[in-house]
């Protein structure tokens, strides 16, 4: 009944990560639209299927486990050192809005 043999592993694995990923570090991506959330989700649902249907399972969970290699670099070196945000928890506020491209008056009626 229980195998790991099919797809459903691999799509089981990104969904994981996702839903982990929304729970945990959802608040900053507070302003990004919904539809470039679920599109991101989908292009990487697709990616790692068809690598493991074209290539095998051992280089979809290397394909995943390479999304390490940026994630510290963006948020260990590049955030903190170049554009003096804390790579771990977006402060400060401004700065972090700042790169991001965000309006910085998030309590604002007015849309431009």
């Amino acid at each position: 009944m229980w195998t790991t043999e099919s797809l459903w592993f691999e799509i089981g694995i990104v969904s994981i990560i996702y839903a982990l990923g929304n729970i945990l570090m959802g608040h900053f991506e507070e302003r990004t639209p919904k539809i470039r959330r679920v599109g991101k989700y989908l292009l990487t649902l697709v990616l790692v299927s068809c690598i493991s249907i074209y290539f095998g399972r051992l280089a979809s969970m290397i394909f995943i486990s390479l999304f390490i290699i940026p994630l510290l670099y963006v948020h260990g070196y590049y955030l903190p050192k170049k554009k003096g945000i804390n790579g771990w928890t977006g402060e400060p506020k401004s700065k972090y809005y700042e790169f991001r491209k965000w309006d910085k008056n998030i309590f604002s009626n007015n849309k431009k």
